[in-house]
């Protein structure tokens, strides 16, 4: 028999397993073409040239031994350095090869933060809705996830919810801006009222709270927004990267914790994220992915081509009646529901070939998230549905 733990995992995972399901069963029925899957964030724009490019020429050029080989647990120090001055010229930071640790995406270095600051009942926060896999990642290491209470329509944080879920037990928040799944992004000035109140209580408890930033849509910004560089703001600050959006790569599994120096217990925190790596069974990042990102941690993918998508669907949807706050970044619109219902909702919109998540899956009740990096044609194929849909409602 698995475990009661996995038993968990299982029924919380089981309604994405059935949208899939779900999807493969319509299109059996209506055609792939028929239906419009807006259920996963699975990025539909190619890599930069530059990546393949670069994996070519490491390959051809490269003594293969080399190429495929262990790495240090925390990375190839050539690569996290390239990063580090990366992140340098970008940010004013200071930071060097000892700062970074390369993990397998920011879903890895979030579960190796994780195991090294947790102890089986200490609480970490984040603010609703949020990604519904934090759960599981604190879970795993026999913490326990509080959050924060949701705060529409903006859903901007509500810094004095914060503060009232802090306890003595609170070892970290983590902060996803841009959110997924309301594509919001979390302005300098909410930036430092959250890190008043943590420093603040830090001081109150006797405590060091960390803010772990999950970072993997940073570079999906839109309209001239800036995304704020939280360890800037934030002394104790540990950011969780990831390439899969920034350069189309999420099967690549290739992203990077930074760790400042200013984090309390910088020296243990650093080492124990290098055994962390090694202990969780990933052993090293992928060693060509290293390389790869090493040359290419500059270039983008084509954000254009989101926003062009972010546009057609948002004031489509605007226009049939539907609310959202419209998304300053990442590649999602988190929209009201048209009944209590968000699951229900859900299943009403299959009726129409749509398949969109619920947002009770993300703590948020009420609402459902449509991820729009899909192809064009999709969306544009798509809106008679969502207009249907919203028409079904006003009978």
């Amino acid at each position: 028999m698995i475990s009661q733990k996995m038993k968990q995992m299982v029924e919380q995972s089981a309604a994405m397993s059935a949208m899939f399901t779900e999807g493969k069963r319509l299109a059996a029925i209506y055609g792939a073409e028929n239906v419009y899957d807006f259920g996963i964030g699975n990025p539909n724009v190619k890599a930069p040239a530059s990546v393949n490019a670069t994996a070519i020429e490491i390959l051809q050029n490269m003594d293969s031994l080399k190429v495929h080989s262990y790495t240090d647990s925390s990375g190839i120090p050539a690569a996290r350095k390239a990063i580090a001055e990366s992140l340098n010229r970008r940010f004013g930071t200071n930071y060097d090869e000892s700062n970074l640790v390369m993990t397998v995406g920011a879903a890895g270095g979030l579960n190796v933060i994780l195991k090294v600051l947790l102890d089986a009942g200490d609480e970490v926060l984040t603010f609703a809705p949020y990604f519904g896999e934090y759960d599981n990642y604190v879970m795993n290491v026999g913490g326990v996830l509080h959050p924060v209470p949701p705060n529409p329509p903006d859903f901007l944080p509500d810094v004095d919810a914060l503060s009232a879920c802090i306890t003595p037990k609170t070892k970290a928040i983590i902060i996803n801006s841009p959110n997924n799944p309301t594509g919001v992004i979390y302005d300098a000035g909410t930036i430092e009222k959250i890190a008043a109140v943590l420093r603040q209580k830090s001081a109150e408890y006797g405590t060091d709270i960390y803010i772990i930033a999950d970072e993997p849509y940073r570079e999906l910004a839109y309209d001239g927004v800036e995304v704020p560089y939280i360890p800037n703001f934030y002394e104790n600050t540990i950011v969780a990267y990831s390439f899969s959006k920034s350069l189309s790569l999420p099967g690549d599994r290739i992203g990077y914790l930074v760790i400042p120096s200013t984090v309390a217990d910088f020296a243990e925190v650093s080492m124990g994220a290098a055994i962390a790596n090694r202990v969780l069974g990933f052993v090293n990042a992928p060693a060509l992915q290293q390389m790869v990102v090493a040359k290419c941690c500059e270039e983008t993918t084509d954000v254009a081509f989101y926003n062009a998508n972010r546009e057609l669907l948002y004031n489509a949807l605007q226009e049939y009646g539907y609310s959202c706050a419209k998304p300053q970044g990442a590649f999602y619109l988190f929209v009201k529901a048209l009944e209590d219902d968000d699951k229900a909702f859900c299943e009403k919109a299959k009726e129409y070939r749509l398949l969109v998540t619920p947002g009770s899956a993300f703590g948020c009740k009420g609402y459902v998230r449509i991820s729009y990096c899909v192809a064009r044609e999709t969306i544009e194929n798509s809106l008679p549905s969502f207009k249907a849909l919203a028409e079904s409602y006003k009978k």
